[in-house]
């Protein structure tokens, strides 16, 4: 202090330099100074011999730098607090009217001058684009700090319809960012939402399409599937309203989604909710898997991927890559399996998606249990399950905890998967996620069919039989394949081999593709011998 003291107007430099920032532009501080030019590089030549500044660079284009922060504190502090909100005042409008350019790629800088200079509606306006942008930069945990500072700041405003606007756009905001940190189902995200849709109705004009989007989600994930399919239909109703391409599109994936987990994927896959606006483009592969077009399923599911790929958006690749691993965990494709799930995982991590972190740790787990490594798969889906539930998410459980129960049985332990299976079909009943149910019963056949101390073949032929019923009830025709080729090989080592092929062949017949995959190979071997 004492050194910038005897500097005099040197020392108003340095302390407008500090109202600026650590570091700060000639350009910038000449226009907030309003000193000629000869006095103002004087004086910062001064601060540059004194050392409380680095120079880089010549005039106009030169930057300053403070030798050290604690510089920058002291030059700061000594200010009043009148002249500190002043310069601050100053140098955002400065920004705002003569550096747009950098108003609009760094609108944070914006924002905290207008806030440390106490006009809040302006400083508000500005957290928000800062906000959206960082989301655009896939910057999540960066968007949620600047939209929280800016909900926070707008509580210190009068209670007006503007105010309430600007409220529920700062949600809808911040709800995306923390769907993509927390995941879906956080508790955060429920809250921010519901947040949202109380704020919409207390405006005349309320943007409340993507609030129940985000709410749909959100119960979606945690399997709360009624919820999810009353919010859909919600949706619906409202793109009809408004005729918006985007919005139908949206609304008819939710519905077609949120049908599918329920086991109705016939009923999803209309034309009401595939084929207009692309709905189901994230789920559609594996719904054409699940009613016997494992080819088609493949072809929709590598465009998928293609076209997130050249979005270069960071969520949307990772869910992406995630649901294709999914895709072909139900192709049983082992390799391919791993290596969406691990790419999927390398930018999850990279990018702090903790649902999809959690995801492909389990598809990676069942591809080690394909390849011989049964126990440390076991112990990857296990850590990956852990992670799964502790971001809220329900919704794809049972399928993995199939998956584990398949693990369990490759290592020789069915009843440990059996365990498992029980907690699994718990689950279906208790959330309506009946899209995997068949499988599950199939699992729980062979598993005991695994259990050598005893005759279990009367009981695992009932649960084949059941897997059975519930395909066809759900017109899971890749679902019933499974179960009757598994039925079917019962009945081939009770030697009834007439009635094995009688029960398999129609099925089998039924496809039209997806021969070289591993289900209807599986199926066409055992066809071969029983003819």
């Amino acid at each position: 202090m004492a050194r910038l003291d005897r500097l005099m107007t040197g020392k108003v430099i340095a302390q407008l330099g500090a109202a600026i920032g650590r570091q700060f532009s000639y350009a910038l501080l000449q226009v907030v100074s309003q000193l000629d030019e000869e006095m103002l590089q004087h004086e910062l030549g001064r601060l540059v011999e004194a050392e409380i500044v680095y120079q880089r660079g010549v005039p106009p284009q030169a930057y300053y730098f403070f030798k050290h922060a604690l510089i920058q504190d002291a030059a700061y502090e000594s200010l009043l607090k009148s002249t500190r909100q002043h310069y601050h005042q100053r140098i955002a409008q400065v920004l705002e009217v003569q550096f747009p350019e950098t108003a609009e790629t760094q609108p944070e800088l914006v924002a905290h001058h207008y806030t440390e200079g106490g006009l809040i509606a302006q400083a508000v306006g500005y957290w928000h684009k800062a906000g959206q942008r960082a989301n655009k930069r896939s910057a999540h945990v960066e968007a949620v700090a600047h939209l929280r500072q800016g909900l926070a700041l707008l509580q210190t405003l009068p209670e007006t319809p503007a105010r309430r606007q600007q409220e529920l756009l700062l949600h809808i905001a911040l709800g995306a960012s923390l769907i993509a940190t927390k995941g879906a189902s956080a508790p955060e995200v429920a809250q921010t939402y519901t947040d949202a849709r109380q704020l919409c109705a207390h405006l005349d004009d309320p943007q409340l399409f993507p609030v129940l989007r985000g709410l749909w989600n959100y119960y979606l994930v945690r399997a709360e599937l009624q919820t999810a399919h009353a919010l859909g239909e919600q949706l619906l109703a409202l793109a009809q309203q408004t005729q918006d391409p985007v919005q139908l599109s949206a609304a008819r994936r939710a519905v077609g989604t949120t049908l599918f987990y329920l086991g109705a994927a016939a009923e999803a896959s209309t034309p009401l909710h595939v084929t207009q606006a692309g709905a189901l483009d994230e789920i559609g592969a594996w719904a054409l898997w699940y009613l016997g077009y494992p080819d088609q399923g493949l072809a929709r599911n590598d465009e998928t991927v293609t076209l997130a790929q050249q979005s270069a958006h960071p969520f949307r690749v990772c869910f992406a890559l995630s649901l294709a691993a999914g895709f072909h965990q139900l192709r049983r494709e082992v390799r391919y399996t791993q290596e969406h799930a691990e790419a999927a995982i390398h930018l999850a991590t990279e990018q702090g998606f903790p649902h999809w972190i959690a995801h492909g740790a389990i598809l990676c787990g069942w591809a080690l249990t394909q390849q011989g490594q049964a126990q440390e798969g076991i112990e990857q889906i296990h850590l990956g399950l852990t992670t799964y539930r502790a971001t809220g998410a329900e919704l794809s459980r049972p399928y993995f905890l199939a998956l584990l129960a398949e693990a369990y049985g490759t290592m020789g332990q069915p009843e440990a998967g059996l365990a498992v299976l029980t907690e699994a079909l718990a689950l279906v009943d208790t959330t309506g996620a009946r899209w995997c149910e068949p499988e599950l019963y199939r699992l729980k056949g062979e598993l005991l069919l695994l259990q050598q101390s005893s005759n279990n073949s009367t009981e695992a032929a009932t649960c084949f039989q059941h897997a059975i019923r519930i395909a066809q009830k759900q017109q899971a025709k890749s679902w019933e394949l499974r179960s009757v080729t598994s039925l079917a090989r019962l009945y081939q080592q009770q030697d009834k081999r007439q009635e094995a092929y009688d029960l398999l062949e129609p099925v089998y017949g039924w496809f039209t593709e997806g021969f070289d995959t591993a289900d209807l190979k599986d199926a066409k071997a055992l066809l071969d011998e029983l003819a």
